[in-house]
């Protein structure tokens, strides 16, 4: 206070005072005349010009700061808005070393990986404990940039882009994890004098950079204004820092954050970041293409979608965009059609203007046969009551003077009926004394801004009206759903209806909540969602494909999907270029013992070396991996196609059935599975893996079939294994790309397991292929040996015709000595090495050779060329089949045969000539490089069904009326000549 006249004096603002302690460091305090010579605690333990290096005074005109830990070149605080709803994490510092455009995305990645991990560390901090801030990063660069001029702010700008967007595709769960929301660096362009830069990037911007020149005030060196270098557009310092829309965002950001997800508007930078990771898999960072990712978002008006960006300022929960993506498999460009729950509109309830959104949404993606993708984050169809009529309903008692005798009725005055506009309600007039009342009948609510968006049964109709469009979906285009934070009631049954699922580690899917079973139970029976439908009970019963840690990891896990699946339902998967030359050889032999089938599709090492699998390393993708353990689904490649597989469990496995806490009698159930048998669960997985191939992914199909048959006790009998095992029939039957079944070495396919895999199932699509090291049969050796050869009686008749020992006896048997004791033990003796013939006989039933030989199988393959051979085979097949369909659409009438007939003649001469062990490849080759030719071919059949058509027309119609119709057909003919009329077109 006695030094505050003499600092007024000599017009001092700020003062900063060091104190000096032995043993330890000084502190650092910092008084200002603007707050009556009071200290600065935000400042405590700064260094004098640290504040202002780092901008502090610029953030406290928009944030109040908390100090959470200060340093000589940083400080990290949490900043409360003046409004209170928006709090951040501030990460701030500076640098005294020089940076060359050289070493700024290095230097850039360093200072960024130093941020987080002090944020990390104080994220348990009591100061943060249960709150959810987003975190900002600023660093300040003080040396200016050697050699730069303002010809390099965009060069700059590119480069602190191409930095931030790399860290953010390595360390996007790290990044998610922090809720790190903005990035911002300042530089000093190397002018004289320096001129300063500010480089921007945020997650709402999908983390794409913007470039700021300031201006500074030249008396107190602040900066006054900022010039976009791109736009020219000069920014204030209100536009800049303060937080007006950032807050509304970040409230919404806590709330989904809180319930476990990521804000809606968030995904597609979530998006941008994975297929950026994905890009950097294939090709160095300045090889990506230019805008390989943008999103329209779309929003209802009256019946249509129409291209309206909201970002945050959407009143419907229900958030769509087209996303187009520039990714490494189709580097033109594929779109996909994104729909999103908005937890922030009350709570992602589905009410009329959502469900109608998603309907129109999914019917888009439906009508461009594009992939429709659903972000799951909802609480199920929307509840709610007439408000306006809340504070205007009385009740009528039984006795006013004991309400214990409960009411007769509910009911408003005239004079309050009269203020609702029509519809509001149902009622009949009754008049109690001198009172005229409306006793309610039923609260409709029709014209009330309570009920906009519906409050009950609209709901209901709505949810229908989502859930025939998603089954609609299923069957006509690509779906999958990612379950993040919940999904409840018609978000649970929207992601079941879309098959595929992806589920973060917190997102529950269930029917209804805990809470509400609870009461009604009558006692607290359950405590989390995650009981009811957590990722333990949606992985084991085969709802979740797939778990993930965080939406980004999920994110990651829908583009990695998206790698299967052709651009439009009506494409065929794309071959992409292999580093795995389909010409190498299968390695990995299977064992006649147990072994891991997953070993057979991706290799495994053996013995410290590496034993390439049947796919291309590192393709192989498992879904559906906790559920029906006996199989193994997956997608993978070979050679670069695409593939879906089915393979067989030939170790025994266990399923866990878990105790239901409402049943006090329940309890953990784990049950035995032996390999190498359908059981109910793995045979309907069986059928569902084969129905997701088949619809909207457009996948071949390869089965390595190795199995002994079903398994048929009692207990898998009543668990359905039956339909299940028909059900396998059924996905078969409407398969309509190549279905390739693959006995594999040492492996065996017997009785009704062969019987549902057959390729007369449907031999439009179905090919069958056995090993030479294979078996196929109706039972095994022993079991049929034992039938055939009548138990033992047949197999001591071969000892007695082969047994030189035996036929002496037999012979001192026929001149009359007793040697019934001799030839009991001789029998006894045999017996167990001819048994061991018997079977041998019956397993040369079961060789590849005879099933060859009975055309049970188009061919014998030897595993270690087994990949070479089956991609040219399915690759052929796959574009055969491609053409038979655009033959199909062409010509209704045409069957698949003779759609194949056509291609087979129109590749006879390229067959012919490639022989028998070089035709597929050859074949496969010339249709996928002559799309003229085959246009012409499919031009051609269509012209002559056009014109069988014409025929049976004719000939269809009276004697008398067949040459008046030709002749009026010639003339139509010449006219539509001359004056260049369209077929169809009228004379």
């Amino acid at each position: 206070g006695g030094l505050a006249p003499s600092l007024d004096a000599k017009r001092c603002a700020m003062v900063n005072v060091t104190l000096g302690h032995v043993g330890r460091a000084p502190t650092y305090l910092h008084f200002e005349k603007a707050s009556g010579w009071k200290e600065i605690p935000e400042y405590r333990n700064m260094r004098a010009t640290l504040p202002f290096l780092i901008e502090l005074p610029q953030v406290q005109n928009e944030f109040t700061l908390t100090p959470l830990q200060h340093g000589s070149v940083f400080a990290l605080d949490l900043g409360t808005s003046k409004d209170r709803k928006t709090e951040i994490v501030f990460a701030r510092g500076v640098s005294h070393v020089t940076m060359g455009l050289d070493t700024l995305q290095s230097t850039l990645l360093e200072d960024l990986l130093t941020s987080f991990d002090i944020i990390e560390r104080f994220l348990v901090s009591p100061v943060l404990d249960k709150k959810h801030p987003a975190g900002q990063i600023f660093m300040h660069t003080l040396p200016p940039i050697p050699q730069t001029t303002d010809r390099d702010m965009k060069y700059l700008q590119v480069l602190f882009a191409s930095a931030v967007q790399q860290c953010v595709a390595k360390y996007g769960p790290r990044v998610l994890k922090l809720r790190i929301s903005k990035i911002e660096l300042k530089v000093w362009i190397g002018t004289s004098p320096p001129t300063p830069l500010r480089l921007v990037a945020s997650s709402a911007m999908g983390w794409e950079a913007m470039a700021f020149q300031e201006e500074l005030d030249p008396a107190s060196g602040c900066t006054v204004s900022w010039k976009n270098v791109e736009t020219q557009e000069t920014h204030n310092s209100v536009q800049m820092l303060r937080p007006t829309v950032e807050t509304e965002r970040s409230s919404k950001r806590g709330i989904a954050r809180n319930a476990g997800s990521t804000y809606i508007y968030d995904f597609p930078a979530l998006f941008r970041i994975s297929l950026m990771k994905l890009w950097l898999k294939t090709c160095k960072a300045d090889q990506i293409p230019q805008n390989f990712f943008t999103a329209k978002e779309l929003a209802l008006e009256g019946d249509e979608l129409v291209e309206k960006e909201l970002f945050g300022k959407n009143t419907v929960g229900m958030v769509v965009w087209l996303i187009t993506m520039r990714t490494p498999d189709y580097p033109d460009g594929r779109d996909i059609v994104l729909i999103g729950n908005d937890l922030t509109i009350k709570t992602g309830t589905f009410g009329t203007f959502e469900d109608e959104t998603f309907q129109k949404a999914s019917a888009l993606a439906r009508s461009k046969g594009i992939p429709r993708i659903y972000i799951a984050c909802n609480s199920g169809a929307r509840m709610g009551a007439v408000e306006e009529l809340k504070a205007l309903v009385k009740i009528a008692w039984v006795d006013p003077n004991d309400l214990m005798k409960g009411f007769e009725y509910l009911y408003i005055t005239y004079a309050d009926l009269a203020k609702l506009p029509e519809g509001s309600v149902r009622s009949h007039p009754v008049t109690a004394g001198a009172e005229k009342r409306h006793v309610l009948d039923a609260i409709m609510g029709l014209n009330l801004p309570s009920t906009r968006g519906g409050i009950g049964v609209e709901c209901l109709q709505g949810s229908g009206l989502i859930a025939g469009e998603t089954s609609r979906a299923y069957e006509e285009t690509f779906t999958l759903s990612y379950v993040t934070g919940r999904s409840i009631g018609i978000g649970a049954y929207l992601n079941r209806l879309g098959q595929r699922n992806i589920q973060m580690v917190q997102g529950p899917m269930i029917l209804t909540g805990f809470q509400a079973l609870n009461k009604l139970l009558g006692q607290q029976v359950y405590t989390t969602q995650d009981q009811l439908g957590g990722p333990h009970i949606m992985v084991p019963n085969g709802v979740t494909h797939e778990l993930v840690a965080n939406d980004q990891d999920g994110v990651e896990a829908i583009l990695h999907w998206l790698t299967y699946v052709p651009e439009t339902v009506w494409s065929v998967p794309r071959v992409l270029p292999t580093t795995d030359p389909v010409t190498r050889k299968v390695r990995f032999m299977p064992s006649k013992s147990p072994y891991d089938p997953r070993h057979m599709l991706a290799g495994a090492k053996v013995d410290g070396e590496w034993q390439g699998g049947f796919c291309d390393e590192g393709s192989f993708k498992e879904y559906m991996e906790g559920w029906g353990k006996t199989v193994v689904v997956g997608r993978g490649r070979v050679g670069g196609l695409p593939i879906g597989i089915v393979a067989v469990e030939t170790r025994a496995v266990t399923r866990h059935i878990p105790a239901d806490p409402a049943d006090m009698n329940s309890h953990d159930i784990r049950e035995p599975q032996p390999g190498q048998v359908w059981h109910p669960d793995s045979a309907y997985k069986t059928a569902q893996a084969i129905r997701d191939f088949n619809h909207g992914e457009n996948l071949p199909l390869v089965i390595f079939a190795n199995w002994r048959g079903f398994s048929g006790g009692t207990r898998d009998m009543f668990a359905e294994v039956l339909k299940f095992g028909a059900m396998i029939v059924d996905a078969l039957v409407e398969y309509k790309h190549p279905v390739t079944i693959y006995i594999p070495p040492n492996g065996e396919l017997r009785g009704g397991a062969w019987v549902v895999l057959d390729p007369k199932i449907n031999p439009d699509q179905m090919e069958m292929f056995a090993d030479v090291e294979a078996r196929g049969g109706i039972l095994e050796p022993p079991a049929a040996a034992e039938i055939v050869f009548k138990g033992d009686r047949h197999v001591l008749e071969m000892m007695h015709r082969l047994d030189a020992g035996l036929q002496q006896l037999d012979a001192r048997k026929a001149k009359g000595e007793d040697v019934a004791k001799d030839t009991a033990a001789r029998e006894k003796l045999l017996v167990p090495m001819y048994r061991q013939v018997a079977g041998e006989f019956m397993d040369l039933h079961d060789r590849s050779g005879r099933m060859k030989g009975l055309g049970a199988i188009h061919e014998e393959l030897r595993w270690a060329d087994s990949r070479t051979y089956l991609h040219w085979r399915i690759r052929r097949r796959m574009q055969e089949s491609g053409i038979v369909r655009r033959m199909m659409k062409l010509v209704p009438e045409m069957s698949f045969a003779q759609g194949k007939a056509a291609v087979d003649d129109l590749c006879q001469g390229v067959a012919s000539a490639a022989g028998a062990s070089g035709e597929d490849e050859a074949v496969a080759t010339w249709l996928e490089g002559h799309a003229s030719e085959v246009d012409a071919r499919v031009e051609q059949e269509r012209q002559r069904a056009t014109e069988e058509q014409i025929y049976r027309l004719i000939a269809s119609l009276p004697t008398s009326r067949r040459g008046d119709v030709v002749r009026d057909l010639v003339g139509y003919s010449r006219v539509a000549d001359m004056k260049g009329f369209a077929p169809g077109a009228r004379v």
